[in-house]
């Protein structure tokens, strides 16, 4: 595989890549997202409550959109509102009309500029949704079309991997659900994050290594509030690490996806401490009776990866942040350069 690699990729330290720096600025991002957004996010919640939108759409591509998978479960499980991600294209390409009505689109980006995202979202907007934009650019084209702007306050990202960004975007779905569910104990959990996430980055998954540094195929598996986060560490690993890594519920993969996996094929999971994560487990134990090669975070305690107890909700955030740590490391270990993917750039101009 073609890619560029540092000078010395055996020899380097994890600790120099842009990444590694700026995904363990995932707690101090977090801590200045709660703290510059907390007067913006109950004038939103007001609003909602006085105008319940009957649906929520949400506009995002690539760690955005996974982001996005992460809103469609905690508003629907909290609040009970159908969420579902729009198709781009149907605005940018196919330029269809949406059918008026009341709903919340939320939109999520780093850069706010991608021309897809601002079509799609501009139609919602004429069709009279209220736009809610978690962006990291305040002065994005993004921003401008928003009604409401909760700035991501990451600060620049100069690696091609978003990190810090995805972080706080995760961390502003779970404190605008908080406030507009008024769900006490999601309130205190998500305040505790920014210590938390410290710790989650300090998290040793270096047992993982081995089994991913040669050339090979894998499964990342999640369910539930988990599922965004096994998105989300598939397409680093595609990113990064140059592994063609497929993401899948733990539901979904008992179906045509079972067939492929055998005596050594990798799978890594995240499983949350409740019910959707006892999915995961059993998924995880069905796949090691068959010798794979299995490598489980487990928040309630049962895997070899480490991962930190908190309210199922919020233990995925925690989660991909100790993923970051380590696909960096793993990104390395393969000779590559996390920082500088190859066909890559940091704003994609989707049309």
């Amino acid at each position: 595989m073609a890619a560029q690699t540092l000078d010395s990729p055996a020899k380097a330290d994890p600790s120099a890549t842009l990444m590694f720096r700026e995904s363990a600025e995932g707690s101090a991002a977090v801590a200045r997202f709660l703290a510059g957004n907390a007067a913006a996010i109950e004038a939103v919640v007001a609003r909602l409550r006085a105008h319940p939108p009957a649906a929520v759409v949400t506009c995002a591509r690539g760690s955005s959109d996974h982001a996005a998978t992460y809103a469609k479960y905690m508003i629907e499980t909290h609040l009970g509102i159908p969420t579902a991600s729009a198709a781009l294209s149907v605005s940018s390409i196919f330029a269809a009309a949406v059918v008026p009505g009341q709903r919340l689109c939320l939109a999520i980006s780093q850069s706010g500029r991608s021309p897809d995202l601002l079509a799609a979202v501009a139609a919602q907007r004429e069709a009279g949704a209220l736009v809610v934009a978690l962006v990291n650019d305040v002065e994005s084209p993004l921003a401008e079309m928003a009604h409401t702007v909760l700035p991501l306050l990451a600060g620049p990202e100069r690696s091609v991997a978003a990190t810090k960004s995805y972080i706080a975007s995760l961390a502003g779905i779970a404190a605008l659900v908080a406030a507009w569910s008024d769900n006490a104990a999601l309130r205190a959990g998500f305040a505790a994050l920014p210590d938390q996430l410290e710790q989650a980055f300090a998290a040793d998954w270096r047992a993982a290594l081995p089994l991913l540094r040669g050339d090979r195929s894998l499964f990342v598996i999640g369910r539930g509030y988990g599922l965004a986060i096994a998105q989300e560490a598939a397409l680093k690993l595609k990113e990064t690490c140059g592994l063609h890594a497929e993401a899948f519920s733990a539901a979904e993969v008992r179906h045509g996806p079972m067939t492929i996996v055998g005596r050594d094929f990798p799978i890594l999971a995240f499983a949350t401490s409740d019910d959707a994560g006892d999915g995961v487990r059993a998924m995880v134990a069905q796949f090691a009776e068959r010798g794979a090669a299995t490598m489980l975070a487990d928040a309630a305690g049962g895997g070899a990866l480490p991962a930190l107890r908190a309210l199922p909700a919020l233990e995925p955030i925690l989660m991909i942040q100790s993923f970051y740590r380590f696909a960096n490391a793993l990104s390395l270990a393969r000779g590559l350069d996390p920082d500088l993917p190859p066909h890559l750039r940091k704003v994609t101009s989707t049309r």
